[in-house]
């Protein structure tokens, strides 16, 4: 079957493989169609999208062969990169050679090594919360902030965790104002941690860092302590930026991981409007856990309403969600109902 946006061209050659690693990043592009390639495209480069819109354009007709073999490499490149990051270089070739064979996995942690030696501040990833503390800490927030931006969320949180309150806000405000960061700012930055370490760590592109949806899955990840010290600050320093981080930190879906009794405490603070216009368009799972969870009468009324209910506009059923998380987030902060939030271990008693 042909991939998305792909000519294939059945043939009996089973070595016509792609060996150009430019023709095959174009037939990778391709073969996801249109839309997922645009989101791509905005992490490049000029010169990159340059080269690479250069490449479709030329692709042509691709046959069978060609098609799997490229995207079952990009596929095992995906999963090498994922096991190295997530689990280190040892768990990822003792998986890979099981899985492929000993060449294979040895060719395919070359080629991803190589990817990730050249990402800036790679030297962080793996690093002891506490030991990078000590190298951090005497560090200018928007270094920090730029370094931090690097991490996975949860190890960001625990760098969080250790930083003064004053500086605590500052990191986090620039992370949330954080866009694209040109090469000779990150420069900059990597020479004076390589002075300091004597590593040697190569510059990149730009890259899209930060920004409000990082800090608010930072945020999910820290203790509550934290969490509630950092609002406070901040909601009295950047009230907007703090309620934009509350947003993201807990969405209307994220209902269907609350408890039952969770449920029916925020149920009764809603306006049945409210309830009609945001279960418009949810799914069947959505609106279970909001009939199961309501009194018979509510329910009654909120299925008959539904019915009559009609040309509800997109904007007014998410302004009608939000206001019911918002319900639920001053609800969560009185301690009357449970959010699940990543990296929480400990159990509320309502």
């Amino acid at each position: 079957m042909a991939e998305a946006g792909v000519q294939v061209e059945s043939t009996p050659n089973n070595n016509d493989v792609l060996t150009d690693v430019k023709s095959k990043a174009a037939l990778v592009v391709v073969s996801l169609g249109a839309d997922r390639a645009s989101q791509i495209y905005k992490y490049l480069n000029e010169e990159d999208i340059e080269d690479l819109t250069y490449e479709v354009a030329k692709l042509g007709k691709t046959n069978n062969n060609q098609v799997e073999a490229t995207l079952d490499e990009f596929y095992k490149l995906c999963l090498t990169h994922k096991m190295m990051t997530d689990g280190g270089l040892d768990y990822a070739r003792n998986v890979l050679e099981k899985a492929f064979g000993e060449s294979t996995a040895r060719n395919l942690l070359e080629k991803v090594s190589k990817t990730l030696q050249s990402r800036p501040f790679n030297f962080f990833m793996k690093g002891d919360p506490q030991a990078l503390m000590s190298i951090l800490q005497n560090e200018r927030p928007q270094v920090i902030a730029l370094i931090m931006a690097y991490m996975d969320p949860e190890q960001a949180a625990q760098i969080l965790e250790q930083l003064t309150d004053e500086k605590r806000i500052a990191v986090i405000e620039g992370m949330a104002h954080m866009d694209r960061v040109s090469p000779e700012a990150i420069a900059i930055v990597e020479e004076e941690m390589k002075r300091k370490f004597a590593t040697i760590i190569t510059s990149e592109d730009n890259m899209n860092l930060g920004g409000i949806d990082f800090v608010a899955d930072m945020m999910n990840n820290i203790d509550r302590s934290t969490e509630r010290k950092v609002f406070d600050q901040l909601g009295k320093t950047n009230p907007d930026l703090a309620q934009d981080i509350r947003d993201k930190m807990f969405v209307f879906e994220n209902i269907l991981d609350m408890d039952d009794r969770s449920v029916q405490r925020f149920v009764r603070d809603l306006d049945t409007k409210d309830v009609v216009f945001a279960l418009k368009n949810a799914s069947e799972d959505m609106k279970a856990v909001f009939f199961n969870n309501m009194s018979k009468r509510m329910a009654d009324t909120v299925r008959e309403d539904l019915e009559v209910t009609s040309n509800v506009r997109l904007k007014d059923v998410e302004e009608a969600q939000q206001r019911i998380v918002n319900v639920i987030r001053k609800l969560e902060e009185q301690g009357e109902v449970i959010i699940k939030k990543g990296g929480e271990d400990d159990d509320i008693i309502i």
